[in-house]
């Protein structure tokens, strides 16, 4: 599954940083813009997760999951 976001990416000083409007807390940080936005994926990959995981824990043993595809 792919998922598409916003990687916004401004330089500070040697630095460039990088966040994600649709992810409140992703952010990335990295000495090339490409190495910020790696960062910055790998944030989100994180949040994503960690959300994923929260969020299931409350859920009944017996009610269906399903998989969800946003195109």
């Amino acid at each position: 599954m792919r998922n598409e976001f916003t990687g916004v990416v401004e330089k500070d000083g040697a630095w460039f940083i990088a966040y994600c409007p649709e992810i409140p807390g992703a952010n990335g940080q990295g000495t090339t813009k490409e190495e910020a936005l790696q960062s910055l994926s790998d944030a989100i990959a994180l949040i994503l997760e960690d959300r994923r995981e929260e969020g299931l824990r409350g859920v009944p043993p017996d009610a269906v999951r399903e998989t969800v595809t946003v195109q």
